[in-house]
């Protein structure tokens, strides 16, 4: 199996995002940050940059600065819903009443 590709992943909170720039292309996924409580909204990685695994280490990267930085989550984006099926050890980040990952 492929190893990830080593991609840099940066937090940009002036745009609402965590993102990534590749090839020129920048993935990228928003959020909305309010006090104590971040909601995904969405992920998007551009067609030319899809099956790389891109998506999977974004996420792997926003969820570990949403741990460190003692927020809640609230996982709206579809894509981060199924992340998180698939790595329970995040579920304790999803805020409650945000509706259960199984």
């Amino acid at each position: 199996m492929d190893k990830p590709m080593e991609i840099e992943v940066k937090d940009n909170p002036a745009r609402g995002r965590f993102e990534t720039t590749i090839e020129g292309q920048t993935a990228m996924i928003k959020y909305k940050l309010r006090p104590g409580v971040i909601t995904v909204l969405h992920t998007e990685v551009p067609k030319e940059l899809e099956g790389r695994g891109i998506a999977g280490t974004m996420t792997r990267f926003a969820l570990e600065q949403i741990r460190e930085r003692g927020l809640q989550l609230i996982p709206l984006c579809p894509y981060m819903r199924a992340y998180l099926k698939k790595h329970p050890e995040y579920q304790d980040l999803v805020k409650d009443g945000a509706g259960e990952i199984v």
